[in-house]
């Protein structure tokens, strides 16, 4: 008897051993920096917004969140990365629609299968920001063929098949999708040129290597401004504070059922402690719904958003279920 009741003893040390450790460690949370993972290179729209994120949590609550950069094959390269890390909060993930809603369907496509699963393989912690594409064009390519629309762009392309250059972000991307969408609906055939990332595909758009683009408005925005790009139409399903003069593609080239926004949220490794998933979904709608962050989205073109982890997670199934549709539709494949 007397046996029995020290190894239940010893068992109910253990665990409270245990869970004491586990609560210390929560409650120590963070004790070393945290990676924040961007699935493509800097200075395009996905860094671009979760810069003045992670500064506004370093301030806010002394967090050391440091942005690093792993980009290529669409964004996978980077999400594989978080999906395969611990759970223990120091692995995060600036996902995208491109990640958690495109990819699925646009890379599961013969042989080839996604090496993670965006819903059984990330916890949603919020969704930070949503914006429009916009369709910008080389300003010398615009005058030269005399487009100053989307039917214009419409016309020529009709016109001469293969000859307009589209450049994007990478395959799977929602720049390429936009794109293809496009060419679908229009019935018109452009070239897909994918770089890795937005800022090397501005850059040769803007030397006139390539033509068309249809841009994350952050990236573009001072681009369009400073008269180095031609902006012709946003495509969401309304047009944009930023830009109130840009039609959107739906009523410029009188295409209802066009529209192909972006977005992006934060994910973790999935399996987190619900304690500290919780902990650091508060701190980062905190910083994503504060004056400093919401400024900077609002003048990247963004709009701010923060919602709950329950409310983001329901929103990344339907944008896979909405995404499986266009990519079905458009026959997109990966290139």
């Amino acid at each position: 008897m007397k046996a029995v009741n020290f190894f239940q003893k010893t068992i109910l040390t253990l665990i409270g051993i245990l869970l004491t450790g586990s609560l210390f460690a929560q409650n120590t949370f963070p004790n070393r920096p945290i990676r924040f993972i961007i699935p493509f290179p800097a200075a395009g729209a996905t860094d671009n917004i979760a810069r003045p994120v992670a500064a506004e949590i370093n301030r806010a609550t002394g967090w050391n969140v440091v942005i690093e950069n792993k980009p290529g094959a669409g964004a996978n390269i980077g999400a594989d990365f978080v999906a395969k890390s611990p759970n223990d909060g120091y692995t995060w993930l600036m996902a995208s629609v491109g990640t958690h809603g495109i990819n699925q369907p646009l890379y599961n496509q013969g042989n080839y299968r996604l090496p993670f699963d965006p819903i059984k393989d990330f916890t949603p912690i919020t969704l930070v920001a949503q914006l429009p594409n916009v369709l910008v064009v080389n300003p010398e390519f615009a005058t030269k063929n005399k487009i100053n629309s989307v039917q214009d762009l419409i016309n020529y392309a009709k016109a001469n098949p293969g000859k307009v250059n589209m450049a994007s972000s990478g395959s799977g991307t929602s720049i390429h999708m936009s794109g293809e969408l496009f060419k679908s609906l229009t019935k018109t055939y452009m070239l897909h040129l994918p770089y890795k990332g937005s800022n090397p595909a501005l850059t040769d758009l803007i030397a006139g290597n390539t033509d068309i683009m249809f841009d994350n408005l952050p990236s573009s925005i001072n681009f369009i401004r400073a008269g180095r790009l031609k902006a012709i139409a946003v495509t969401s399903s309304k047009r944009t504070p930023a830009f109130p003069e840009l039609p959107t593609i739906a009523e410029a080239a009188n295409l209802p059922s066009y529209e192909a926004s972006s977005w992006f949220g934060i994910v973790l490794p999935a399996n987190m402690p619900p304690d500290l998933a919780n902990r650091i979904s508060t701190e980062v709608i905190k910083a994503v719904k504060s004056p400093a962050v919401r400024d900077q989205l609002i003048a990247m073109g963004a709009e701010p958003v923060g919602n709950t982890n329950a409310q983001f997670a329901e929103f990344i199934k339907q944008e896979i279920a909405k995404w499986t549709k266009v990519v079905k539709d458009s026959g997109a494949k990966v290139e």
